[in-house]
């Protein structure tokens, strides 16, 4: 497997050999070729991508340094880095590093190098440890030599649980004496108040308990993503309703704990994913404090059918107060606010009181006790009975309003006695009848719907040779005259 130096000079090769004689193509032929004073070798990008190269080790320390000391941002994913040795090797020789990413290499083993206090990268903004499996303890350790983090990514590392914390026996608390103490003194080694991004995807934790601990150990967290992980509740008292460990008790310090006490600076927090099943998290979740944006699509809380995609949203945002952007969607105006919370009001209104969420009557407070909503159907009645008349005879018939003028003159062929190439329909309004007198229906593909058609209207039948007789041997017929001889 290569080392890091290796594989730099694998992808940033030295150009051909300069000396070489020219060919005889370009005998007689003068290039001039500036050459610069580093050779292609040294030159190696601020941006440095060497992701999956198998690379292990970091390679000759002198040659390194000479070709890396400006590496601003380093990718390493995938690669078979799994001693911190080497990883500090590497790192050692980029003193400008702001960006790091370890994903995907093995770095399970415990921090076997003791790192010099004095030695941190004040440069190193976002660290990303993906699917490393690297423990707590190096998680500690490492980052305490850099000071100036902003970001940090240990998603897909299979915890179970967070121990940034030191031993109860730590703790200087006078009281410990039993190893009983539940005081916060012994729980964190060190505050890391610089982060203000984590990302936590994918860890199989089910307790909010749990969770918090990242709060504490990083008390100015703006941005948390806990996509994908189980987590049940953001209640402390459930935590450990379904623990197989029937031992395991609650302590009464944490069940006075509230979900947000940990995070009083978080922005932005992405629950997608994750087991919550109840509305009382969706509550829980209006009381941290600074809480801009949620994400929370794709829990238990929807697989049921009760709510269409709109009622759904609405009833999260009259939850929400304070949540200014939801779900990956746009900002929450004013006019969709309100309508949300008058939705609210009215969803539960006509159910018992014991089902009322507390929400419920702080908006009542607000909006007041609404009427329902009236449901009005505008569609039109889907048939109607109509009086068909041709000639002398006439009938009622019950006809369907969507069918178009075109099908209803087939459909009269056998009523009429002609074809339907034949036919004009004229419709009758029943109200309107002497005040406007029929209108033609000469749109063969419009639907009878849309002539406002109602039980009780006519519809006369005239066949076009009729008409043009009419037309050729009584054209001096008065109009008045015309209209009572056809029934119009």
């Amino acid at each position: 497997m290569p080392s890091l130096l290796e594989a730099l000079e694998q992808k940033y090769g030295e150009a051909a050999d300069s000396d070489s004689s020219p060919d005889s193509d370009s005998a007689g032929i003068s290039v001039a070729i500036f050459v610069p004073c580093r050779s292609p070798r040294a030159a190696v990008p601020a941006l440095l991508v060497l992701n999956d190269c198998d690379i292990a080790t970091a390679g000759e320390r002198e040659a390194l340094v000479a070709k890396c000391s400006n590496v601003e941002e380093l990718d390493l994913a995938k690669n078979k880095l799994n001693h911190w040795t080497e990883v500090f090797g590497i790192l050692e020789q980029m003193p400008r590093l702001k960006f790091v990413n370890l994903s995907f290499n093995v770095l399970s083993k415990p921090l076997e190098v003791s790192l010099d206090k004095s030695k941190r990268w004040e440069e190193l903004r976002s660290l990303v440890l993906n699917s490393t499996y690297v423990n707590w303890n190096s998680v500690q350790e490492i980052l305490d030599h850099l000071p100036c983090l902003e970001e940090l990514h240990l998603s897909l590392n299979d915890y179970n649980n967070v121990e940034l914390h030191g031993r109860k026996s730590d703790c200087e608390c006078s009281e410990n004496k039993n190893d009983n103490c539940d005081c916060q003194n012994y729980k964190l080694k060190h505050k890391h108040k610089v982060i203000r991004i984590l990302h936590f995807t994918g860890n199989p934790i089910q307790e909010w308990k749990e969770i918090s601990k990242l709060g504490y150990a990083f008390p100015n967290l703006e941005s948390l993503v806990l996509a994908e992980c189980p987590i049940r509740s953001l209640d402390f008292e459930d935590s450990c309703k379904e623990c197989s460990n029937k031992n395991c008790e609650t302590s009464d310090t944490e069940s006075k704990l509230a979900p947000y006490d940990a995070f009083k600076s978080l922005k932005i927090l992405n629950l997608n994913s994750t087991n919550l099943s109840t509305w009382d998290d969706i509550e829980r979740l209006s009381k941290f404090p600074a809480l801009q944006c949620v994400r929370v699509q794709g829990c238990p809380l929807w697989e049921s059918n009760e709510y269409t995609e709109h009622e759904r949203r609405q009833l999260l945002i009259a939850r929400l107060p304070n949540v200014q952007t939801l779900n990956g969607g746009g900002q929450i105006s004013e006019e969709e606010r309100e309508d949300a919370e008058r939705a609210f009001i009215r969803y539960y209104m006509d159910k018992p009181e014991s089902d009322r969420p507390e929400r419920y009557f702080e908006l009542v407070q607000i909006h007041g006790k609404l009427d329902p909503l009236v449901n009005v159907d505008l569609r039109p009645e889907k048939r109607v009975r109509v009086t068909f008349t041709c000639g002398t005879n006439s009938e009622v018939r019950s006809v369907d309003v969507y069918r178009t003028v075109s099908d209803l003159k087939s459909k009269l062929e056998g009523f009429a006695g002609f074809s339907a190439a034949k036919m004009r329909l004229f419709y009758v309004d029943q109200d309107l009848r002497d005040i406007q007198g029929p209108e033609e229906m000469r749109f063969p593909s419009k639907q009878l719907y849309s002539y406002n058609i109602r039980s009780g209207d006519e519809i006369l039948i005239i066949c076009k040779i009729e008409c043009k007789r009419r037309t050729q041997s009584e054209s001096k017929i008065s109009e008045k005259e015309e209209r009572a001889m056809y029934n119009l």
